[in-house]
């Protein structure tokens, strides 16, 4: 598992690239992304989008030595789903 690294004052993108992972014939009909833990001050999603194969999340805020895990819950066009995580560390840089 890969630990990114993130500033509190940045709202950074990430993304999930389903079609990369395994999707050849299906695509994302829905897409919703989850920080864990909550807390008051901690990270959060300010905007996301999809499209056919790729979701994206602007992730904004933190606490200064927490880590947190960014998810992303899809489901396909043929009705299966499924899920993917990044963690983040949140450091003053």
């Amino acid at each position: 598992m890969t630990l990114l690294l993130k500033d509190p004052e940045a709202a950074l993108d990430y993304a999930v690239d389903w079609g990369a992972e395994y999707l050849t014939v299906e695509s994302l009909s829905q897409s919703d992304w989850q920080v864990t833990p909550v807390e008051i001050g901690g990270l959060s999603v300010v905007a996301s989008a999809f499209d056919g194969k790729v979701a994206t999340a602007t992730a904004a805020g933190g606490v200064a030595g927490h880590v947190y895990q960014l998810t992303n819950h899809v489901v396909l066009s043929s009705g299966l789903t499924d899920s993917r995580s990044i963690v983040l560390r949140v450091e003053a840089r």
